[in-house]
């Protein structure tokens, strides 16, 4: 039995910055991305693409997060045409710039250390053969496997609804047909599962066990491939997730909801807390149901959460009781500082990494910034860090928020970790960092080179909209 590692998919918060995304989904207590690679997050034709690939890969590494490159942005290679070309395209000019992309991602997937790069099929155009389409894959995807190797990147092959190959035997036979290269993995997705396939979204993980490097997850009817949110469409999801801990899937489940970007922070919300509820174990059911009838429990449970659950999740079943409560505002803000007065620090860090999820739900608003002014006192990096998270960026005053920047700068916390840094920047910031970073210049000492790479992106001092 493994501990599932949860993620969310950019594209569905394609109205978010890649950086505030990114901020976005490790606040909510995502472990990991899935990335696609698109005009607004890391286009790999854009100009600055190796500084974008170096910012982003100290934020995911700061804020622990997983990654999986996804390639299946809708007008990246054409504007006027949905997802082509593709490696099926007859032209063998669209053929070589859906390669070329693909081959990009592979680059890019190999500087973020990425889990897996994911890419499908696509569909034959009208006038090509199935017959001369698969041959156009199989080349492809030959040339694919041979960079993957070069590079140490896993390959994940999505079955998709609709195209040439759409389904797990469709994959079975592509894989056998290119002699079985280790790299040439899978990227299951559980919706398309329901979707078309005859086994069962929980059968068909156990068949897909021994070539599993990616899942996408979400809610879906049979016979309709429209990706909803959890509860909207036919899947039981605990026998799905029961069945990915089984197999040892060690990989990222994101979730895949490109269409709900208008509702993103609350949909990214919903879903993890929808995905927690799927997986979660005996005791944390129980838990949750005794803290919904009786908030009380709540101070007899929260410290006993991690040896009562085991496998690192105790963090992750804290936060869960703390959104079970019935309460709200000043009445929850007291519970809160009960519960991180008189915990340890595994226990104040789950409380710190709670406030975010209570704010997006409109619970708690600046009640509870007393805790955070406490972390910020403390010497903790780890309570330090936490404090500086989205709840902060939201509710602490500038001058405030200011202090907590330089408290991270005076004690070596990566300013990668600090949410909100971009769009809060502002020049009495900056010039307490140049202020600092003379003084240790003068000292003889090195400059933190987080620190200098911020101060030569404001040559002048000025506020840019985003670093």
């Amino acid at each position: 039995m493994t501990v599932l590692r949860f993620g969310y998919g950019t594209n569905g918060l394609a109205d978010h910055r890649l950086d505030e995304a990114l901020e976005l989904v490790a606040g909510l207590g995502y472990t990991g991305v899935a990335l696609t690679l698109d005009h607004g997050h890391l286009d790999p034709y854009g100009p600055d693409l190796d500084r974008q690939l170096k910012r982003v890969r100290r934020r995911v590494a700061a804020l622990g997060l997983g990654v999986v490159v996804e390639t299946g942005a809708r007008y990246l290679l054409d504007p006027w045409r949905k997802h082509a070309p593709t490696l099926l395209d007859a032209d063998p000019a669209g053929r070589a710039r859906r390669l070329d992309l693909l081959q990009r991602g592979l680059r890019i997937a190999a500087e973020l250390d990425a889990e897996a790069l994911s890419f499908w099929s696509g569909t034959p155009e009208a006038g090509t053969s199935r017959e001369h389409a698969y041959r156009f894959l199989l080349d492809g995807c030959a040339t694919l496997v041979e960079g993957a190797w070069d590079l140490g990147v896993r390959l994940g092959f999505e079955p998709e609804p609709g195209m040439l190959v759409s389904d797990l035997a469709g994959y079975e036979c592509l894989r056998e047909d290119l002699d079985g290269p280790e790299v040439f993995g899978l990227t299951l997705d559980i919706g398309h599962c329901q979707c078309l396939e005859p086994l069962t979204p929980a059968e068909c993980v156990r068949r897909a066990a021994p070539w599993l490097v990616n899942v996408q997850i979400e809610d879906m009817r049979r016979g309709v491939h429209e990706h909803l949110e959890f509860g909207d469409g036919e899947i039981d999801f605990p026998p799905v997730l029961a069945a990915l801990s089984e197999v040892g899937y060690r990989g990222l489940v994101a979730v895949e909801l490109p269409r709900h970007g208008h509702s993103g922070p609350r949909t990214a919300l919903r879903s993890l807390t929808a995905l927690r509820a799927a997986s979660a174990d005996p005791w944390t059911v129980d838990a949750i149901r005794q803290v919904r009838s009786d908030p009380a429990a709540l101070t007899r449970l929260f410290p006993i959460a991690a040896r009562s659950t085991g496998g690192g999740q105790g963090e992750a079943v804290r936060s869960q009781l703390v959104l079970a409560l019935p309460t709200a505002g000043a009445e929850l803000a007291r519970t809160l500082d009960e519960l991180y007065r008189n915990g340890d620090t595994a226990e104040r860090l789950a409380v710190l990494r709670t406030l975010p999820l209570l704010d997006q739900t409109g619970r708690i608003g600046p009640d509870a910034l007393p805790l955070t002014a406490d972390a910020l006192r403390t010497n903790d990096v780890r309570l330090v860090t936490a404090a500086m998270g989205p709840y902060a960026a939201r509710h602490l005053d500038q001058s405030a928020w200011r202090q907590g920047v330089l408290k991270c700068v005076f004690t070596g916390i990566p300013l990668d970790t600090v949410a909100g840094l971009a769009r809060r920047t502002d020049p009495e910031l900056l010039r307490m960092f140049r202020a600092f970073a003379a003084e240790r210049t003068a000292a003889g000492r090195p400059v933190p080179h987080d620190l200098r790479t911020l101060l030569d992106l404001h040559p002048t001092g000025e506020r840019h909209a985003h670093l």
